[in-house]
This record gives C-alpha cells, sequence and structure tokens, in this order.
C-alpha cells in the first residue's frame, strides 16, 4: 500500500512538473545519494547542506533561473539510481547530479547523465572507472577514488608499519576495486598480501572475518570497505584485541563521524588518509564550524567534497552560453582553476579527475585531543603528483575516442 501511495506521489509530482512547466523556472541541481543505509551518515543530509551552503555561497542565478536543490535516495541499488536520475534529466530538467555515494550506483548514473548530456559530479564513489574505462565529457570525479587511497596509505603503511598484510574487505565494486589497488601498491613496494575476506555490504557480526585476519598473522590488517562496515569493523577489532596481538589496523576510508562513533578509547591508533580534515586551516576551520551548526556535526570529506564540486560547477555554468549543457560546462570546469576554501587551489584534468593532496593520520589518544572533534595527528602529506592514476594509465574511453 505503502509503496503504491508513493509511486502515485512521483506521478502526480512529475504531472503537475509537465503541465505548469515549473520545471522551466529554476536552474536544478539534484543530490543523489544515500539518505537511509550504509553511507547516509558521511554523505546523506550533510551531502545536502554541502550542495545548499553552495549555493547560498555563489549567490546568484544561472541563466537568469534561481537556483533549486533537489534530493533523493538512491538506497545503494544502482537500478534505483538510474531510474531517478532518468526521471531528473528527462522529465524534472535537473542538469546536474551530485554526490553519489556507492560506486556501483555512480557508475549506473554515469550511463544516464552521459547519455542526456548533463553533469555528473562525483564525490562519494570511489571507483577509478569513472576516469578509466567508463569516463565521460559529462562527469567530474571530485574528492577520492580507490587508486589515491591506496596510493596515499599504502606507500607509508608498507615502509614504516609492515610489510604482510591482510584485507577485510566489502564485497562490491568499491571494495573490490580498493583491495585491489593497496594490494597492488603493497606488493610494488616488496610487501605481501597473505589473504583477504570478503564480508556483505551492511554485515552487522564481523567476528569471523576479524579472526581470520588475526589468524594470518599479518603486520597489517586493512578494511577496505566503508560507513557502518568500517566502524563495526574497528569495534570487532578492538573486542578481539588485534592491536594487542602486534597488527596494525589501517581504515582506507574511515571518516571523522566514524572515529567519532567509536570513540578515541576504541580507534586510537588508526591510520586514516582524507584529502580533507575541518581543522587544517584557517579556510577548513570557518567553513566547518559554519556547517556543523546547520548540521550538529563535522563535515566529512565526502560531504566536503559535494560542496567543493557544486561551487566549481556553478562558477562554470556561470560562463558557458547554454548552462544545461553538461559536457560544455564539465569542459569550462576543466579550463578553470579550482579555488575553495576546503581544497584550495587545483586543476580537473582531461580524464574528469580532481587532483589535489592528500593527509595522512593517526588518531589521537583521548589525551591527546584538546577540544571536541579534535582527533587526527597529521602523519604525512601526499602529493596530488603521486598519489592519482597517471592518466596514460586510466585508458579513458572518450579521451581514446578523440584522440
Amino acid at each position: 500500500m505503502a509503496k503504491g501511495l508513493h509511486c502515485l506521489a512521483i506521478a502526480l509530482a512529475t504531472l503537475a512538473l509537465t503541465t505548469t512547466g515549473h520545471a522551466q523556472e529554476t536552474f536544478k541541481i539534484g543530490v543523489l545519494t544515500d539518505f537511509s543505509g550504509n553511507f547516509s551518515a558521511p554523505t546523506g543530509q550533510g551531502s545536502l547542506l554541502a550542495a545548499r551552503m553552495a549555493v547560498e555561497d555563489f549567490g546568484k542565478p544561472i541563466g537568469g533561473k534561481k537556483i533549486e536543490v533537489v534530493s533523493a535516495d538512491h538506497q545503494n541499488k544502482p537500478d534505483t539510481g538510474a531510474q531517478i536520475a532518468n526521471r531528473w534529466v528527462d522529465v524534472e530538467h535537473v542538469n546536474a547530479i551530485i554526490d553519489l555515494a556507492n560506486s556501483s550506483v555512480a557508475m549506473a548514473v554515469n550511463s544516464v547523465t552521459r547519455r542526456a548530456n548533463k553533469a555528473l559530479l562525483v564525490s562519494g564513489g570511489a571507483t577509478t572507472a569513472l576516469t578509466g574505462e567508463q569516463c565521460a565529457p559529462t562527469t567530474v570525479h571530485w574528492t577520492f577514488d580507490n587508486y589515491a587511497i591506496a596510493h596515499a596509505v599504502g606507500l607509508s603503511a608498507v615502509r614504516s608499519i609492515g610489510k604482510r598484510w591482510f584485507f577485510v574487505t566489502a564485497d562490491f565494486a568499491f571494495g573490490k576495486d580498493l583491495e585491489q589497488n593497496v594490494a597492488g601498491v603493497v606488493k610494488a613496494n616488496g610487501g605481501q598480501v597473505l589473504g583477504s575476506v570478503r564480508h556483505p555490504l551492511g554485515s552487522n557480526d564481523f567476528s569471523s572475518f576479524i579472526l581470520q585476519a588475526q589468524s594470518s598473522k599479518a603486520e597489517v590488517v586493512a578494511l577496505a570497505n566503508g560507513g557502518a562496515d568500517t566502524t563495526n569493523s574497528i569495534k570487532a577489532a578492538h573486542e578481539f584485541g588485534l592491536d594487542k596481538s602486534g597488527q596494525k589496523l589501517v581504515a582506507l576510508a574511515a571518516t571523522i563521524l566514524d572515529v567519532r562513533a567509536l570513540g578515541l578509547e576504541t580507534s586510537q591508533g588508526l591510520l586514516i588518509s582524507t584529502p580533507f580534515y575541518w581543522n587544517l586551516n584557517e579556510g577548513t576551520r570557518t567553513w566547518s564550524q559554519r556547517f556543523e551548526k546547520a548540521h550538529g556535526a563535522m563535515p566529512t570529506f565526502i560531504q566536503a567534497g559535494v560542496y567543493a564540486a557544486t561551487l566549481h560547477y556553478l562558477k562554470a555554468a556561470a560562463t558557458v552560453k547554454d548552462p544545461g549543457d553538461g559536457a560544455a560546462v564539465v569542459a569550462a570546469m576543466k579550463k578553470m582553476q579550482t579555488d575553495d576554501p576546503l581544497f584550495g587551489k587545483g586543476k580537473i584534468r582531461e580524464d574528469g579527475r580532481k587532483l589535489h593532496d592528500f593527509f595522512l593520520f593517526k588518531v589521537k589518544k583521548p589525551s591527546e585531543s584538546k577540544e571536541p572533534w579534535d582527533f587526527y595527528e597529521r602523519v604525512a602529506t601526499a602529493s596530488k603528483d603521486e598519489i592519482f592514476r597517471p592518466l596514460s594509465e586510466g585508458k579513458c574511453s572518450f579521451l581514446q575516442a578523440k584522440h
């Protein structure tokens, strides 16, 4: 019954748009992400807020139209994400789709936006396919990807922590891609992968997975998962005394919210790599405190990426003849230097990959934290020139077709 009412509501909303012409009165951008599932905390309502903050800071209309931000929950289902994206671009005239937590959904929506010539700004999806075999002239991959995480964490960890690794991996595109990338870095730097175990998305009990990691005798146990799976993995590792056995835990895609949920007592010593931290500098502090006031929590790197990508998109859209032409706007984004308070000055590469530095952090002990959200100790900076996959190795399909 509820499902039927939901479908009726969508149909009525669609009818209203097509009969009144309301869709033409605003310049629409859509935040399509996880609002109810495994990735809802690091994305969700915070990503929607970040996009709205970008619109507010941009402060003017596009093509004479007021900017409107719409949103939807893709429920971590590629078919659901694609259905929403098709409706948005074909019926509701949405010009850009933003965030896309979950790599499988991001790839499904990437096909839709490419077909419809609408911009896709990916912050939450991490698969390198978006700048490789599935790259498109309408897509910008802003915040991070598995290759960058692998090199930002792997290069430092394999040299200073240990060469024998074991992976606990989420059994879907994101986790598999992340494991493959990190394992490649480990092996290339003289390390050894002793094994891995894969778990379903949204697992509640990680006991058996952590026990397998513990019995491997690996020096480093790497968590190739995200969201609630990461926090549940860390809890299980703490309960089974992984650190006391001498094994080091690396959370490859953890966010500041994971550390807050776990507490410093449980998460202390974790190695985390991220391109954004609220307390990096004055610009990140000012924006993050504004975000926290509205949201009740500091932003994750994904939410920060939504803000920065949206702001740069709007700046570029204001410069082109037809701001509804996704390829034209993305081309303009690539020509303009990126410049925002969260990621600083940088650029978007020809294949759509946004380039910026990453930072390696160690989670502080409780005694080292001096204020709320003071969780990280900066260990190293990983240069954008070293950590992102070279353009020549990506085999970007539309670039190969151009040349």
